[in-house]
């Protein structure tokens, strides 16, 4: 007779499907469904149709003949299995091709997350599903293994799935799933108590170990410096203040030679001789900014006359006329920086009326009594004498009532020359004595005092 139960038992195992006993099936695997069990139903009824309308009838007592018949219905039964399992595999081959072939990178992951998640929640729908989906895995991370061991492979990946248990979820997907689940404050809280618990278990110092730690750490990271930069440092600390001291009696000084007469200025300067140094030290740094020294354009002027004419410069300073120029000079000023230098106040300077062919005044029209300083002027000048004023532009307010003012007291303008940004140049020629008397008001000779601001 026909023995159904030995080729039923080997179909699901050539296509891939667990065997139907009761003993090897896990209880909490799905059957499978759809499309996939109308064919294999479809495929035994066929095999069983074509065995039966194979057999042919014998007596009764015939057993040998029955024996042949069933090793024939064997024999074809197994050779169609094979060629319908044959059919199958090359079927499930393909699909895995155009599944390798059609996933990428970002589908794999997803795939890969997704099969994780339905192992932890023991969700997976139907085996086929899982199968396809560890196919794909499998041939992602393994592209040089051959196509005919993929079916095999499908069918251990789905035993060793069906073997978990749906109840008790992973440590790897609890975990996950736990880290996505916290929330800032959660992930925060439990790093202080993992750094709290890290804490408990280190030895306790006591306060006496605590600054002595400290102290070394200190010298360890912080060496000491050297002394040469010590020494260096405090030498620019000390120029810094030094020169700012400075600056600030330069503008204390120049504010008093300004504001005050003459003779006031000379009263300062013989009770400390360094105030003058240190004046004339601060005034030619300022002038070092100009783009034109006055003294300089006086001396090219001198140049172009005659060697044998006197000179006489109020308020010389350091002596730069007389060494510009061959002609004699005469140097007057407050205090001495150079041995030609004479000491006076320049409204009584120790010359004979009459004396000199050129009286000049370069930026030293600086006290209250600039009539006196221009009288005097007057006084020793020849007649037909020069006199020339180089003196700070920001000092006019109106230089036509300076020049009126100027005029009165015995001079005609000759030149002038405003051009320059910083001073102003004036010519003049002594036409007799001053037309006015001493308690005449000239207003015009009250220039502004030349006041440096704080830098």
């Amino acid at each position: 007779m026909f023995e159904e139960p030995e080729w039923v038992e080997a179909a699901p195992a050539v296509v891939g499907l667990r065997p139907a006993t009761t003993q090897t099936r896990p209880a909490t695997a799905p059957p499978v469904k759809g499309r996939k069990r109308r064919h294999l139903l479809a495929t035994l009824r066929t095999l069983e149709a074509a065995s039966l309308s194979r057999k042919s009838p014998s007596p009764p007592g015939s057993d040998s003949e029955e024996e042949e018949v069933g090793r024939k219905n064997k024999y074809l039964q197994r050779t169609s299995l094979a060629n319908t399992s044959k059919e199958v595999g090359e079927k499930r081959k393909r699909k895995c091709q155009k599944q390798v072939s059609s996933v990428s990178d970002s589908e794999d992951k997803e795939v890969e997350r997704k099969c994780l998640r339905h192992i932890s929640l023991g969700g997976i729908s139907t085996e086929e599903e899982k199968g396809k989906r560890k196919c794909q895995k499998y041939s992602h991370s393994h592209p040089t293994q051959p196509l005919d061991s993929v079916g095999q492979t499908v069918h251990n990946l789905r035993t060793s799935i069906a073997t978990v248990d749906p109840s008790k979820p992973s440590p790897e997907s609890t975990s996950c799933n736990s880290l996505h689940t916290l929330s800032r404050k959660q992930w925060r809280n439990r790093q202080k108590n993992k750094r709290r618990h890290k804490n408990k278990f280190r030895p306790l110092q006591t306060p006496e170990q605590v600054p002595s730690k400290a102290s070394t750490e200190e010298t360890e990271t912080l060496p000491a410096p050297a002394s040469d930069d010590l020494q260096a440092r405090a030498g620019a600390l000390r120029a810094r203040m030094t020169q700012r001291l400075d600056g600030a009696r330069f503008r204390y000084l120049n504010e008093q030679l300004y504001s005050g007469p003459s003779s006031a200025a000379q009263r300062l300067f013989q009770e400390d001789p360094e105030a003058f140094l240190l004046y004339h030290r601060g005034f030619q740094k300022q002038v070092k900014k100009w783009p034109l020294h006055p003294v300089d354009r006086i001396a090219k002027d001198l140049r172009q006359k005659p060697a044998s004419l006197v000179v006489a410069d109020f308020g010389c300073g350091d002596c730069r006329l007389a060494s510009s120029v061959r002609n004699p000079v005469h140097c007057f000023d407050l205090a001495s920086l150079d041995p030609r230098v004479t000491v006076c106040d320049m409204a009584q300077v120790p010359l004979e009326d009459e004396s000199v062919d050129v009286a000049v005044f370069c930026l030293s029209l600086m006290g209250t009594n600039i009539r006196d300083f221009l009288e005097e002027a007057n006084r020793v000048l020849k007649p037909g004498g020069l006199l020339k004023v180089a003196e700070v532009s920001s000092r006019f307010e109106d230089i036509r009532t300076f020049l009126g003012a100027v005029t009165k007291l015995g001079f005609k303008v000759i030149y002038k020359d405003l051009t320059n940004s910083h001073f102003f140049l004036f010519d003049f020629e002594k036409t007799g004595p001053p037309r006015v008397g001493p308690k005449a008001q000239l207003s015009g000779l009250k220039l502004q005092p030349c006041l440096y601001k704080r830098r």
